[in-house]
């Protein structure tokens, strides 16, 4: 259940992630946080710049360039009775700890029967429309979508994100918290003061709407609320779901929706097939096919392996606004 302070400041996506951070490690002594460039250099966005200095090299750890052994020290750390946040520079580099995440954190609850768990959180910035090419673009959420036991987080807001780095830091399982590189500094807005908590596993209508229902998560959450906005002067209706969080989905919220509007559209920038799309595009089919009346519409990257450096290449993988607002409208007047 959410703390909420009657006082808010105003702050950009990434100051909302230092904040926290911040905040975890001097009410938490438990609290640790490991990874490449996290220390001396206080992080490639300098989130936990002056971190070393305040809490020391015991609790804000520099490691050499080793995902799988960030990550397996920071499960011994949780079993341990600490409270690691483990930082994956970028998602693009996940790769080599996805045993640990995927055949260790992820199965340790159920392995020891409940004996032990695995309060870790694996923080790692995601997504493209920064000209990272090939090695810093990559949306990771489906390759580990389809893991019981790991929950996925991937908030839009300042706000969302500290309520939910706040649950994650708290949570006693695994959380991977995806954090859009774009939306550091793009988005800001109000955030609560003190010690505040949103659940996981709760998405927000951002946007009511009676005629469509868009879901999506991240980035294209605030240009998928500029379309609808912009849509709202032709007299189109959308309502626009924000997901924040990926597993476990809301899905009493995306039902409620779809059966008020009758239509859905799903957009994320991670490629299409196999996507987080699919699986919300399933779940509507099996519980409320009859409720609806127009096929389901994804909006999503392309199947291609990696996104180009050509701003071309990037501009033809990222859906813009103005596609959005198309797609909406033509899933209305089906």
């Amino acid at each position: 259940m959410a703390v909420v302070s009657a006082a808010t400041r105003e702050m950009n996506n990434v100051e909302a992630v230092r904040e926290t951070l911040h905040d975890a490690l001097a009410n938490d002594p438990r609290t640790v946080i490991l990874g490449e460039d996290v220390g001396a250099r206080g992080n490639v966005f300098l989130i936990t710049k002056g971190f070393l200095e305040e809490f020391g090299p015991e609790r804000i750890i520099d490691t050499p360039l080793a995902e799988a052994s960030i990550v397996g020290v920071a499960i011994g750390m949780a079993m341990e009775g600490m409270r690691p946040i483990a930082e994956i520079q970028f998602a693009d580099f996940i790769y080599p700890a996805f045993n640990q995440i995927v055949g260790e954190a992820a199965k340790t609850r159920y392995r020891s029967n409940g004996d032990y768990t695995c309060p870790l959180v694996i923080r790692t910035p995601y997504g493209g429309g920064v000209r990272g090419a090939l090695s810093h673009s990559v949306s990771v959420e489906a390759l580990f979508y389809h893991v019981p036991g790991l929950k996925i987080v991937a908030p839009s807001t300042p706000a969302d994100i500290k309520g939910l780095l706040t649950a994650a830091i708290e949570d006693p399982d695994p959380v991977l918290f995806l954090e859009h590189k774009k939306t550091y500094r793009l988005v800001k807005g109000p955030v609560p003061e003190g010690h505040f908590v949103l659940p996981i596993g709760r998405a927000d209508v951002k946007k009511e709407g009676s005629q469509l229902t868009v879901v999506s998560y991240g980035l294209y959450v605030h240009q998928a609320l500029d379309a609808a906005r912009q849509l709202e002067g032709e007299g189109v209706s959308v309502e626009v779901i924000d997901l924040r969080s990926i597993r476990p989905m809301d899905r009493e919220t995306i039902l409620e929706s779809v059966r008020k509007t009758r239509k859905l559209l799903i957009i994320h920038e991670d490629n299409k097939f196999g996507g987080v799309g699919a699986e919300i595009a399933a779940m509507v089919a099996e519980e409320a096919l009859f409720d609806l009346d127009a096929p389901i519409r994804r909006l999503a990257g392309p199947d291609v392996p990696a996104m180009g450096y050509a701003i071309t290449l990037e501009e033809e993988f990222m859906i813009s606004t103005p596609r959005m607002r198309e797609a909406m409208r033509e899933l209305v007047q089906f």
